[in-house]
């Protein structure tokens, strides 16, 4: 749409699926919120996922990530991935999860590249197999097919296809796929947050059986898992070189809840808990964090605000803005353009911070 229904303003392309541009959103206009929770609810149902995180009075708490969903007999959590059956959370586990995983050539596409050992060779040689990028070695890459969130924009919504019938695969399974030429395994999805045991489980697994070699553990999360999950994750890629690689999809509050269907609080304090340890390893950088700049909502105001937050923190910690292009729910909205690109550019180095990339250029319009 090239107009907001609720207040006039044709300033910025507006979503369908949202019905309300930006400013309403991030105004707390009613209206504005309730048209986005709603799509949530419709899309959520569209695959066979609660309308909304359940929480059943006296219902079986699952605490693995921040929607905690409390669920009645017979429910099943937000993400798809457990039930209560018989008064016992049934479903994936520290030993069982939802995975799809396959070896990919280094330097791969992954939002940390450019300066993660693998893309780059940063921490040579304890970290690095050459002091450049890893051409000849391979990632292994985890997809894990569930997620917290419920972003209208997901760049990778095909994973809800079949959900319910994927087969379970054990740790090993993954595990065994690791070669001589194998450097990095990177579990993102979906989101690993849902599978945080799993995933855990999983990487340690894979470094038991590849004891003295360089076997980096990188993650790409909205940062959602329990903090006790969490730091095991932080601790993982801290060890062996990895990355922990967060992605930032809105300061707002309400902003971040209208797109994603989820509030931001546990990810923007487990990005903190990480970049308090951001000095303990400066090469490979341990965190690194990404916004996807989506149009008419993740605009130089919005990244302004994030670049803000981690600048706070760490004013090095490296930061990644994505091009968007369109697709799942927001696929009327147009690609991200270099206008916008560099927009958000400028804003996150006025915030102060000093590296800065944008990724994905191809798709820029």
């Amino acid at each position: 749409m090239d107009q907001c229904p609720l207040c006039g303003s044709r300033e910025n392309p507006v979503s369908v699926a949202l019905g309300a541009c930006s400013a309403c959103i991030r105004n707390g206009v009613e209206k504005a919120l309730s048209n986005a929770l709603e799509c949530h609810a419709r899309t959520r149902r569209e695959w066979g996922l609660p309308g909304e995180n359940p929480h059943s009075p006296g219902g079986i708490l699952c605490d693995i990530c921040s929607n905690a969903c409390r669920l009645a007999e017979g429910g099943t959590g937000a993400c798809g991935l457990r039930c209560n059956s018989g008064g016992k959370l049934v479903g994936v586990s520290e030993l069982a999860g939802k995975a799809s995983f396959y070896l990919d050539p280094l330097p791969t596409n992954c939002t940390a590249s450019w300066v993660c050992a693998g893309g780059t060779g940063a921490g040579y040689p304890d970290f690095a197999n050459s002091p450049g990028p890893e051409e000849g070695y391979n990632n292994l890459s985890v997809f894990l097919t569930a997620c917290s969130f419920d972003c209208l924009f997901c760049q990778n919504w095909t994973y809800r296809q079949g959900i319910f019938d994927l087969l379970y695969v054990q740790p090993a399974d993954i595990a065994r796929t690791v070669d001589e030429r194998t450097s990095c395994i990177c579990f993102f999805g979906g989101d690993p947050s849902p599978q945080a045991p799993f995933a855990i489980e999983t990487a340690r697994t894979a470094l038991e059986r590849n004891p003295g070699r360089i076997l980096r553990i990188c993650w790409e999360t909205n940062g959602s898992a329990d903090p006790s999950y969490f730091d095991r994750m932080v601790e993982l890629s801290l060890a062996t070189g990895g990355c922990v690689k967060i992605d930032l999809k809105a300061m707002d509050s309400n902003l971040h809840k209208a797109l994603t269907g989820s509030d931001n609080k546990r990810t923007l304090e487990n990005f903190s808990r990480a970049a308090g340890r951001y000095r303990e390893r400066l090469s490979p950088p341990l965190l690194v964090a990404s916004t996807l700049l989506v149009p008419g909502y993740i605009d130089g105001e919005e990244v302004g605000r994030i670049a803000s937050f981690i600048a706070s923190l760490d004013p090095e910690i490296p930061y990644t803005l994505l091009a968007f292009h369109p697709d799942f729910k927001m696929s009327d909205l147009p690609p991200t353009s270099r206008d916008q690109a560099q927009r958000c550019l400028a804003a996150a180095k006025a915030a102060g911070l000093k590296r800065i990339h944008i990724g994905n250029e191809y798709l820029l319009e």
